[in-house]
């Protein structure tokens, strides 16, 4: 069940360093909280792959439920019951309030990391069953 991929997790330190980037250069109202959502879930569903020898669907569908639990707890205000509302960090890591957008933006992302899923290993599938011998088409 574990195995470190290291293609994930290259991926998952570019969309973590595009994600600060966001966080510290972009301050508009569609890159800086949608875009950043939509990356954030495949930065998780990146990390969770860098990791676990998960199927694609498992890891998409643990990172999804995730992400919506995380906004659920926006809603329920659990940075303020915990006592953490003065906390720069738990304030930018749980978040301080829940937007059925960011629900929106998850299930976006994690769509989109199934589509890319789909076309690798479609693409990969296609190169196994190519002849070997390119030459061969030349008889066609």
């Amino acid at each position: 069940m574990i195995k470190f991929h290291t293609g994930y997790f290259i991926l998952t330190l570019l969309l973590f360093t595009i994600e600060v980037l966001i966080a510290l250069f972009i301050h508009d109202d569609i890159i800086r909280p949608y875009v950043g959502d939509v990356l954030v879930v495949i930065l998780l569903y990146c990390f969770v792959k860098s990791f676990l020898n998960l199927t694609v669907l498992t890891a998409a569908i643990l990172v999804l439920l995730f992400s919506y639990l995380i906004e659920t707890l926006q809603y329920l205000n659990i940075v303020q019951h915990l006592g953490l509302e003065h906390s720069v960090f738990a304030r930018t890591i749980i978040g301080t309030y829940f937007t059925w957008i960011d629900i929106l933006a998850y299930t976006l992302g994690i769509l989109l990391v199934l589509g890319i899923e789909k076309l690798r290993f479609s693409a990969a599938n296609r190169k196994l069953h190519q002849p070997k011998d390119n030459n061969l088409w030349l008889f066609l």
